[in-house]
């Protein structure tokens, strides 16, 4: 049975909806059991996946055409495809498991040309479709390769909530804390558990300053997605904001990225540090595990001229040695970059065999 424990810390990535919708010639999944086998020669022994839960609710015999949220970035498709998540899901789950590899089950609510996510109106249907998700996996046999369910990634981002419309005027987009979106999570949760068979449950969020004064007991675990550049100022700095098409966001970043970081290395290390470090103390304090699965260094980045790994990987390593050694992990990923499409980032077999070996040997140190 998979398990999130902080004394086997496990080596986790997020390989999102890529997985189903990046699968023509050279995207990276077209052949699964080729990524599988580089994931596990990597070191890695656990996976963060789309499980499409409001599609597999509507109908798990469809076949459905996605919409690109952006044709900016390598996750995902920058054009229309269309693909059926189920049986697929089953499928995928079952070459993990044949390798030892755990599935967390997640969700971005990708959209689709007939707006199925906008048929979840409360909590209890967004506790339904997941219901029935499992119900599916169950029915294949694949419950003991489930790490945990994120009910939603990032929540309440409107761009992967767009049903929640209870966010108050004034408040950030993204920001969980307000009393809607907590609401929401806890009942969502309290309606999911009995259908939940004993699976951790979360939200994933973005950390906000009001992250310590929040009662999340609600939740199983933590699953915070901490990067250096939303630690600090970094962006604001750079007057980058996330591309939504195009180039142009890369450009900055080919232009003003790494000299930045370079003028004032320590202190944006230290930023990243003091976050990881917040965020451990929370998980004392709590008596809560944590898994992050997007993290560490910028948010987008790649394979681009003038756009080289090393700040990423650097900055990377700081945030695996960091939160490896303040104990409360329980699923630390390398980075949001760990995929095949990613290919500047996945062909270093060395720095993620290196990584991955000191979390999967930091187990009892909390």
């Amino acid at each position: 049975m998979a398990a999130l424990d902080l004394r086997h810390p496990r080596a986790i990535t997020m390989w999102d909806i890529s997985w189903l919708l990046r699968r023509w010639p050279g995207a990276g999944y077209e052949d699964w059991d080729r990524a599988l086998d580089e994931l596990v020669d990597r070191g890695y022994d656990a996976v963060r996946l789309e499980a499409f839960p409001h599609l597999l609710a509507v109908d798990p015999d469809a076949e459905w055409e996605f919409i690109p949220g952006a044709d900016c970035h390598d996750w995902a498709a920058p054009l229309p495809v269309r693909a059926r998540p189920w049986p697929a899901l089953a499928d995928f789950m079952r070459r993990c498991r044949d390798r030892g590899v755990a599935v967390g089950l997640s969700t971005w609510f990708p959209q689709d040309d007939t707006e199925a996510r906008m048929r979840i109106h409360s909590p209890a249907d967004h506790a339904a479709v997941w219901a029935r998700t499992l119900d599916l996996v169950e029915s294949e046999g694949l419950l003991d390769s489930v790490l945990y369910v994120d009910l939603c990634n990032e929540w309440p981002h409107p761009n992967w909530a767009p049903f929640f419309k209870e966010q108050p005027a004034g408040a950030g987009h993204d920001d969980w804390s307000t009393e809607p979106a907590m609401a929401w999570m806890r009942a969502a949760i309290d309606a999911f558990r009995p259908d939940s068979r004993g699976l951790p449950l979360t939200f994933s969020v973005l950390p906000n300053k009001r992250w310590a004064r929040r009662d999340l007991g609600f939740m199983d675990f933590l699953e915070p997605h901490i990067w250096m550049a939303q630690a600090s100022d970094y962006y604001d700095r750079m007057g980058y904001a996330y591309p939504t098409h195009g180039l142009g966001g890369y450009r900055m970043l080919q232009e003003q990225a790494a000299p930045l970081y370079a003028a004032e290395r320590e202190h944006w290390r230290a930023e990243l540090v003091r976050l990881i470090e917040e965020t451990a103390e929370l998980s004392r304090a709590l008596d809560m595990p944590v898994a992050t699965t997007e993290c560490w260094a910028l948010v987008e980045w790649r394979d681009l001229p003038g756009l080289d790994w090393t700040l990423i990987k650097e900055l990377c390593e700081l945030g695996v040695r960091t939160a490896v050694e303040t104990g409360r992990w329980a699923a630390v990923a390398t980075s949001n970059f760990c995929e095949p499409q990613f290919v500047g980032m996945w062909r270093d077999l060395d720095w993620h065999r290196e990584l991955t070996s000191l979390i999967m040997g930091s187990g009892g140190r909390a």
